[in-house]
């Protein structure tokens, strides 16, 4: 109670010191008169001289504020830290969107750059003679290169290789191809340019063609003691029985039979001299009937069969059953001496 009281006593002893008698006396008010001259206002003097009042000041109206403030953009600074966050909802989750379906990466289509045409050549090739040869032609041949604007230094490129040129005039220039050059069918080019290369010419393409060959079906022979008249049988496309040819018979009108053996026939042609070799047949005879070891029937396992004087039979050994002798052919006589090997020629 005591410490109370004096603690009471402090505060009062306190609040006497800090405000002084305010608390006790009765505050006065004073009226002081301030005496303000007016600042006079500039008058405004027009160039002629008179005298011009100051406009009235006026608050501007409610439509004009209207305006004012529809018309001030808005400085919107989210970084200020009295701005709120745009659109912001303490109470929203989030929620990610539902995925999109899968769309591959489009893959750039390249784009083709427009081939550049050739240049025109400055020298044309307008025709070559002969266009044409036979593969494996055993002779070379003389080729003519025709066309526009030949020069004495070009050459002839056959299949790109240079050959030696001999120079007409400017429109014909003329080389010799050898046969080594011809030997496989096909195509090869023919130009001509000279040594740089800036004078040059079209392609021409010129043709190495098969030569023709028999179109025959060898099917075997029949051979004689010393083969000075053996007999060869063929078959061929449109024929129904088979034929025989000897040594330098001439078959389809111009290929020769120069040798027969059990295993081929070679031929040659009569027009080009080449020459072809024609295989023995294993398959089936022109009959159509059955096959033994490979050979049709009545030919021998090798195709080959030696002629056997006084053999009797329905068939002739080393061709088909369905090819008969000549009519009328004499029986050779045992007895008689083969001096020559002909069948057919009278005795000796």
């Amino acid at each position: 109670m005591i410490a109370a009281i004096v603690l009471g006593a402090l505060a009062l002893i306190a609040l006497y010191i800090a405000f002084g008698p305010s608390l006790t006396s009765h505050s006065t008010s004073t009226t002081v008169k301030v005496s303000t001259t007016p600042v006079p206002k500039p008058s405004v003097v027009p160039a002629g001289g008179e005298t011009v009042a100051p406009a009235p000041v006026t608050m501007p109206s409610r439509t004009e504020q209207d305006f004012t403030y529809q018309t001030t953009p808005i400085d919107y600074r989210p970084g200020n830290a009295y701005a709120p966050d745009p659109g912001r909802n303490i109470f929203a989750f989030y929620e990610p969107p539902p995925p999109t379906p899968y769309v591959p990466t489009p893959v750039p289509v390249k784009q083709t750059p427009t081939p550049t045409p050739m240049p025109t050549p400055p020298v044309q090739i307008a025709m070559l003679n002969p266009q044409m040869v036979y593969a494996g032609s055993p002779r070379g041949f003389r080729l003519e290169v025709n066309g526009d604007k030949f020069t004495p230094d070009m050459h002839i490129y056959f299949n790109q290789v240079q050959m030696p040129t001999t120079f007409v005039n400017d429109k014909k220039l003329v080389t010799e191809i050898p046969a080594s050059m011809v030997a496989n069918q096909g195509f090869v080019g023919v130009i001509v340019q000279n040594k740089d290369g800036k004078l040059y010419s079209n392609s021409a393409n010129f043709a190495l063609q098969p030569p023709p060959a028999p179109q025959l079906t060898y099917l075997g022979m029949i051979s004689r003691a010393r083969h000075n008249n053996d007999t060869a049988y063929f078959t061929q496309q449109g024929q129904d029985k088979p034929f025989g040819a000897r040594l330098n018979d001439v078959l389809q009108g111009r290929f020769r039979v120069v040798d027969i053996s059990p295993a081929e026939v070679v031929f040659q042609d009569t027009e080009l001299g080449f020459k072809h070799r024609v295989q023995l047949s294993r398959a089936a005879g022109a009959t159509g009937g059955p096959v033994t070891n490979g050979f049709p029937q009545g030919m021998p396992p090798n195709g080959f069969q030696q002629f056997q004087p006084g053999t009797n039979g329905p068939c002739v050994p080393g061709i088909p059953c369905n090819v008969q002798p000549p009519n009328g052919r004499p029986t050779p006589d045992p007895n008689k001496k083969d001096v020559d090997d002909d069948d057919d020629g009278p005795p000796e």
